[in-house]
């Protein structure tokens, strides 16, 4: 059954996305910010939720229409094939967001929503009572300018949540835009990379991940697995083929930070992560970072909100910089929602990408190797 499903990810990281919509076959793939729409049947839709390394989460678009009044959603929602995906006795609670749209009461839009879904179904099974005792398939709604999008949600929890991460320290990055930061980095199978900012380690555990071509997904639970439009045997097949994923790898990474604790949580991390034997870490200030071979720097430095004051924040910056600057056979890549980091620095980024770190507008700051 082919079916049109939408993967929302981080602003800027709609490329990478698509990427890998492209690698696991999807069809028919189109961005718009923040948000990747694509083709495929179950098979596309396990490995979507299984493998993508950067989406949020995996929908089936179950509608689509301009939606200026409620009518506009109830005739929508009533005609979109429910029955599909949700049985008699199944839950099918609603849930959504609306924004810059003539429909802006998410409490009214709801029930217009839950009504109509409820007519559908119960005239599909031809009763006026529906139980909600079964499974919970979750709807989802989406109004952006006026656009309507009735969605149902396949992951559960959202995609960043691994299962590797149960310590994490006052400022942790995502793991999805983690994931991306890799990506736009360059890291590759025979990648060499370093974080001496480390934190719990999410920005190494993530690179490893992308390197040996591991599925993020494979050891966490997902909603899809208790729907009943998906066939059980399809489902163990696609769960047992993530767990194999891999590709050949001499990825070594290295971290530190100058909290004992974090470093602790961090090789807790990588060890869940089944990294430990790739990635090590060590206890040392920022200021004594130095690198003895070429690679990789990924660092998400603390800017003066959750950790440190903001003059403390930018010495760190600038010691990380003078860091850099005694090894230049390192490239780097930079996250912060700070505008001055080039000037802690002293030196221009060769390449910038606009991210958001959760609702933080943050730049990506991308230095070429000096040596």
């Amino acid at each position: 059954m082919e079916m049109t499903m939408m993967a929302p990810c981080l602003f800027g990281l709609e490329r990478t996305l698509k990427f890998e919509l492209g690698r696991i076959g999807a069809k028919e793939i189109t961005a718009e910010d923040g948000r990747v729409f694509f083709k495929g049947d179950e098979r596309i839709l396990l490995q979507a939720n299984l493998s993508l390394a950067v989406a949020e989460r995996v929908f089936i678009l179950l509608a689509r229409c301009k939606a200026t009044e409620f009518q506009d959603l109830f005739d929508a929602v009533s005609a979109a094939p429910l029955e599909r995906y949700i049985r008699k006795e199944d839950a099918f609670p609603v849930k959504g967001s609306s924004l810059s749209s003539k429909l802006s009461s998410v409490p009214a839009c709801q029930s217009v929503i839950k009504k109509a879904a409820a007519k559908r179904l119960g005239a599909y099974y031809h009763t006026p009572w529906l139980p909600e005792t079964g499974v919970r398939c979750q709807l989802q709604f989406s109004l952006l300018r006026d656009d309507f999008l009735l969605l149902l949600d396949t992951s559960g929890d959202p995609l960043y949540k691994r299962g590797y991460r149960l310590d994490m320290g006052l400022a942790p990055i995502r793991e999805t835009l983690a994931s991306g930061i890799a990506d736009l980095s360059g890291v590759r199978a025979d990648s060499v990379v370093f974080d001496p900012m480390c934190g719990s380690g999410t920005l190494l555990i993530e690179a490893g991940l992308r390197a040996k071509g591991r599925a993020v997904g494979a050891y966490r639970p997902f909603a899809f697995e208790n729907y009943f439009f998906l066939s059980r045997t399809l489902v163990k097949e696609e769960r047992a083929l993530a767990k194999e994923m891999h590709r050949p790898s001499s990825f070594s990474a290295f971290g530190s930070d100058i909290d004992p604790k974090m470093v602790e949580i961090a090789r807790k991390n990588a060890q869940r992560a089944g990294l430990s034997d790739c990635i090590k870490f060590s206890v040392k200030p920022v200021k004594e970072f130095s690198a003895d071979r070429a690679g990789i720097l990924l660092c998400n430095p603390p800017y003066g909100e959750r950790l440190l004051d903001l003059e403390a924040a930018r010495n760190v910056c600038t010691q990380l910089g003078d860091a850099l600057s005694h090894s230049k056979q390192l490239s780097a890549a930079v996250i912060t929602p700070a505008s001055d980091l080039e000037d802690s620095f002293g030196r221009k980024a060769d390449k910038k990408r606009k991210l958001y770190n959760g609702m933080k507008p943050c730049t990506l700051y991308l230095f070429k190797a000096e040596g």
